[in-house]
C-alpha cells in the first residue's frame, strides 16, 4: 500500500470558511494518524477573485488552527508547483494526451453560436436544461481559431465507485455530457484541473463535501481516459445553517478570522468541526491528540448537520476550564493578546498564570477572559457605577479602612491568612459579612461578581489590595 496523501485545496477568493476548515481537519486528521503526507495546494484559476492576500489570509488562518501541511505553495516539495496558475504547462500536456486518445476534442464553438443554441432550445422546451450538442466532435476547423477543449463523453455504461462514507455509488453516463475541461486561454476548469493535480501529485485519497459528489462520476471519467488509477473517496455530510440552507455569510459568522476573534480557542473549534460527521461514542470533548488517534472513516455518518453557535460555546468553555486542555502557561499565551487589545500590558506572565485558575470557572470565550482579567492589570481598577453606587456606601468606609489596617500587619500575605483576618474582623464587629466582604469586592476589582475574595487580593498582593481598599473608602466616604 502507497504511503497515505491527502490534500486541501482551497480557492484564494476569499475568507477561510469553516466549512473548508472541516474538509481540511478531516484530511490532516487522517493523514497524521496514518504518518502519510498533507498537502496544501492553492486552486486560484479564478483571475477576478483570487488574491496573494486571500492566500496569505488562508495561510495564517490554518497556522493559527495548527493545521500544519508537509507539502505546499510556501513550503515546497517533490511535486509542485502548488499554485494552479503555475501548472498550466502541466494541464495543456493532460490535455494533449486525451486529445490524441480521442477522449477529448477541440471545440471551436463561439459563444453566439452557443446561445443561439441555448435560446433555440429554450423556445422549444424551455424547461429542459442545455446539454452541449457535439458540435465539433467531428468538425474540422482552422487550428488558428480560438477553442476549448471538451471530454468526449460516453453515453452508454454507468461509473460505478466506493465512497469511503456513503458506501457504493453508481451514476449513468447518460447523465454526462462533454464538458469543456480547458478554455480557450489555457486556463483548466475545476473538474480537470483537479484531476491532472492530484494524479501528478500522487493523492491516495480525496476527501471533501458532499457537494462534490456530482463531480466525482466525471472525474472518475478523466480518470480511466487517461488509463490511470485514480484515488479513493470520502464525501463528507453538509455543514447547514440553522434553517437548513447552505451555511453562508448572511447566517452569521462563517469564517475562521472571526471566531479566532471571538476568542473562541482553535482546539475547540476543531473540536467542534471534527464532530460535524465523525462521532465517538458519546464523548463531545477532544484534544486534538484525541482526535488524531481516534479519528477514522467508518464512524463518518451520511447525516447533515445544523451549525449551533450554543454548541460551539460550550466546548470553547470546556477547553478554557480543564487545565488537561489548555495549560495554565497555554492560556496566558492564549489570553494575552485578547488583554492587551483592552489597552492593558502583560508585563508580569507569572501573574497572568497565577490568576488563570480564578477565572477558569466563569470564561467562555478568550474575550471574556481577558474582562474577567482586567482588574488584575488595570490599576486602579475600572468601576462599575452600579457596583459603586450600591456598595460603596458612606457607612462602609470605616469597615474597608479597618480592613485595611488589619490585613497591613499581615507577616504573610496568602489566601488563608486574609481570611482568617477577614473572620475574624467580622466576629469582632458583629458586621454583616455583607457589609463588608461586598464593598471590599468591588474596591479591589470594580465589580460586583469576581473570583473568591481572598484568592483576589491573594493574587494582587499587600500594596496593591491595600492602595485598593484605601481607595473604595475614598469612593465610599460622604463629601465634606
Amino acid at each position: 500500500m502507497p504511503q497515505p496523501r491527502l490534500r486541501f485545496a482551497p480557492s484564494p477568493t476569499g475568507m477561510l470558511h469553516i466549512g473548508g476548515v472541516r474538509t481540511a481537519l478531516f484530511n490532516w486528521l487522517w493523514a497524521r494518524k496514518t504518518g502519510g503526507t498533507f498537502v496544501l495546494r492553492i486552486e486560484d484559476t479564478d483571475r477576478e477573485r483570487s488574491t496573494p492576500e486571500n492566500e496569505a489570509i488562508i495561510l495564517r488562518d490554518l497556522r493559527w488552527l495548527g493545521l500544519d501541511w508537509d507539502e505546499g505553495p510556501d513550503t515546497g516539495g517533490a511535486f509542485g508547483p502548488y499554485r494552479q496558475m503555475e501548472r498550466l504547462p502541466l494541464y495543456r500536456e493532460y490535455a494533449d494526451k486525451l486529445i490524441a486518445a480521442g477522449a477529448a476534442y477541440r471545440c471551436y464553438c463561439t459563444k453566439e453560436e452557443l446561445d443561439a443554441a441555448r435560446e433555440a432550445l429554450k423556445k422549444d422546451n424551455p424547461k429542459q436544461q442545455f446539454r452541449y450538442p457535439g458540435t465539433c466532435r467531428d468538425r474540422k476547423s482552422p487550428t488558428d481559431r480560438p477553442s476549448v477543449v471538451r471530454l468526449r463523453a460516453p453515453s452508454d455504461g454507468a461509473v460505478a465507485y466506493r465512497d469511503l462514507v456513503f458506501g457504493e455509488v453508481t451514476t449513468p453516463n447518460s447523465a454526462q455530457q462533454d464538458v469543456v475541461l480547458v478554455r480557450s486561454d489555457g486556463i483548466p476548469l475545476y473538474n480537470f484541473g483537479c484531476v491532472v493535480d492530484d494524479l501528478t501529485m500522487g493523492i491516495t485519497l480525496v476527501a471533501r463535501g458532499r457537494d462534490h459528489m456530482i463531480n466525482t462520476p466525471l472525474q472518475l471519467l478523466l480518470y480511466t481516459a487517461l488509463g490511470r488509477t485514480p484515488p479513493a473517496f470520502a464525501h463528507l455530510p453538509m455543514m447547514l445553517a440553522q434553517d437548513g440552507q447552505k451555511l453562508s455569510k448572511r447566517h452569521g459568522a462563517v469564517s475562521v478570522a472571526e471566531y479566532r476573534d471571538r476568542g473562541v480557542p482553535a482546539t475547540a473549534l476543531l473540536n467542534y468541526l471534527a464532530r460535524f460527521g465523525w462521532s465517538f461514542g458519546d464523548e463531545e470533548v477532544f484534544s486534538v491528540t484525541d482526535l488524531v488517534a481516534k479519528f477514522d472513516w467508518e464512524r463518518c455518518g451520511r447525516g447533515d448537520g445544523k451549525f449551533d453557535l450554543k454548541k460551539l460555546g460550550a466546548i470553547a468553555f470546556e477547553h478554557l476550564k480543564r487545565p488537561e486542555l489548555t495549560s495554565d502557561a497555554r492560556y496566558v499565551e492564549l489570553v494575552t493578546p485578547f488583554v492587551e487589545a483592552r489597552g492593558l500590558e502583560v508585563r508580569d506572565r507569572d501573574l497572568c498564570q497565577r490568576a488563570v485558575p480564578l477565572i477558569r470557572q466563569r470564561a467562555e470565550t478568550l474575550a471574556s477572559a481577558a474582562d474577567w482579567l482586567d482588574w488584575v492589570f488595570r490599576d486602579p481598577p475600572a468601576m462599575d457605577d452600579k457596583a459603586q453606587k450600591k456598595f460603596l456606601l458612606p457607612e462602609r468606609a470605616p469597615h474597608l479602612r479597618a480592613l485595611a489596617a488589619r490585613l497591613a500587619e499581615l507577616e504573610s500575605f496568602t489566601t488563608a491568612e486574609i481570611e482568617r483576618v477577614a473572620k475574624a474582623y467580622l466576629e469582632e464587629t458583629g458586621a454583616p459579612i455583607g457589609e463588608v466582604a461586598q464593598p471590599a469586592r468591588v474596591a479591589v476589582t470594580g465589580r460586583a461578581a469576581s473570583p473568591g475574595l481572598y484568592e483576589v487580593m491573594a493574587l494582587l498582593g499587600r500594596e496593591r489590595t491595600l492602595e485598593r481598599l484605601e481607595r473604595g473608602a475614598a469612593l465610599a466616604a460622604p463629601a465634606t
